[in-house]
């Protein structure tokens, strides 16, 4: 089965084709990407060759007409009834989403609906998904959702200590992101492992410029750092991460913000960035701080106190751990990091091997350690695909 997978944002279109046997195989991967700009350009890969064409891309019609005669014309399909299906990223599904789900007009305005709760991506997913029925009319389309992974939690896990006619109303509650990551890499971890995935206690941390932790207990989601937005859980790259909420009407008060103003702030001034003053970036951090720069080596330190916080907090809700898994740009190669998170639970009998961990390589922890550590790229395409795959088989 050929599975084409596209992730829309505001201004590219990432894509990727599998085809879906024995095996699970890339057949073409790539990204147009400056769509509406001056400087658009659709650079991919194919057959571990990377080509890049640079040429005007009006708006996502014209970018996925021409993802599609790239496919056409590099002889990976011949005709697209070849194409069984496509796989969405969708990121909001609020509480109607829980599973992917075949698209049609209902599920559109549900999430366009969904739009007030991830203005800058509900919508440019959406026009991944009209361009497609336009284009492509006769191939089913599905929608996996970000959030859908952490569907299932528990109400203690993500009820607010707010009105609870807020929630009724208008849904304000913890959601979580970053699913299908936290979904590969939880699975993929009892692979290697060798583990039944339906009995392990596993905590997985997506570090990027955005992060989450999710304690992932026999094979769902129980608990998640982000909330009803993104802004919520561990320190980030330019977002605040979890902070006093009388802190936004005093500096609303005393800096005179308006309310679009203070999420500038929170979401695009704070983090490593408002705490180091130089850059959200943990190289640049970790660069600085050896050169004598005790506010970047101070943010670094916050990022791993915080995330340590939580990885403690979810051994406690899940009375255990098995494996904690790091992955995404700073969790897979950001080994000074990683140091910095584990050093605190030495006490549960987890030891860190340091060349491996140096290394970055797949298994961190020492042979004789009590809890496995591992670093796994992550490839939320290739789950997109599988369940994809498991809904149109």
């Amino acid at each position: 089965m050929k599975i084409l997978v596209l992730n829309s944002g505001s201004s590219s279109l990432k894509f990727q084709l599998f085809e879906i046997k024995e095996k699970e195989d890339v057949l073409i991967k790539g990204i147009a990407d400056g769509i509406g700009l001056n400087n658009s350009f659709i650079k991919y890969e194919i057959k571990g060759r990377v080509k890049i064409i640079r040429k005007k891309i009006n708006d996502h019609k014209k970018a996925l007409k021409n993802v599609l005669d790239i496919i056409l014309a590099e002889g990976i399909i011949s005709s697209f009834n070849e194409i069984n299906a496509i796989g969405h990223r969708a990121v909001h599904g609020g509480e109607d989403f829980k599973e992917p789900v075949i698209v049609n007009k209902k599920v559109i305005k549900k999430i366009n609906d969904l739009s007030s709760l991830a203005p800058l991506h509900n919508p440019a997913n959406l026009v991944g998904m009209k361009v497609c029925k336009e284009l492509l009319p006769n191939i089913k389309q599905v929608a996996v959702f970000d959030t859908g992974f952490h569907g299932n939690m528990p109400k203690k896990a993500f009820i607010y200590g707010i009105p609870y006619a807020y929630y009724k109303k208008y849904g304000i509650r913890r959601y979580g992101f970053h699913g299908t990551s936290h979904h590969y890499v939880s699975k993929k971890a009892a692979e290697i492992m060798k583990k039944d995935y339906g009995k392990l206690k596993i905590i997985t941390c997506h570090m990027g410029n955005g992060s989450s932790i999710a304690a992932v207990m026999n094979g769902k989601s129980i608990d998640t750092s982000m909330g009803f937005t993104p802004l919520e859980g561990v320190v980030m790259g330019t977002r605040c991460g979890d902070i006093d909420p009388a802190i936004i009407p005093f500096l609303m008060n005393n800096e005179k913000l308006s309310v679009k103003e203070i999420d500038d702030v929170l979401n695009k001034k704070s983090g490593l960035l408002g705490v180091s003053g130089i850059s959200p970036d943990v190289r640049v951090l970790w660069a600085s701080e050896k050169k004598g720069n005790k506010r970047a080596g101070l943010a670094l330190d916050i990022l791993g106190y915080r995330v340590a916080k939580y990885i403690g907090a979810y051994i406690a809700a899940m009375n255990g751990v098995d494996a904690i898994v790091f992955t995404a740009g700073i969790g897979e190669n950001a080994f000074y990091v990683r140091e910095r998170i584990l050093k605190h639970f030495e006490y549960l009998g987890l030891k860190i091997d340091k060349t491996r961990n140096k290394n970055n390589e797949t298994i961190i922890s020492a042979n004789n350690s009590k809890i496995k550590v591992l670093v796994i790229p992550t490839n939320e395409e290739l789950q997109i695909a599988r369940e994809t795959f498991e809904l149109v088989k």
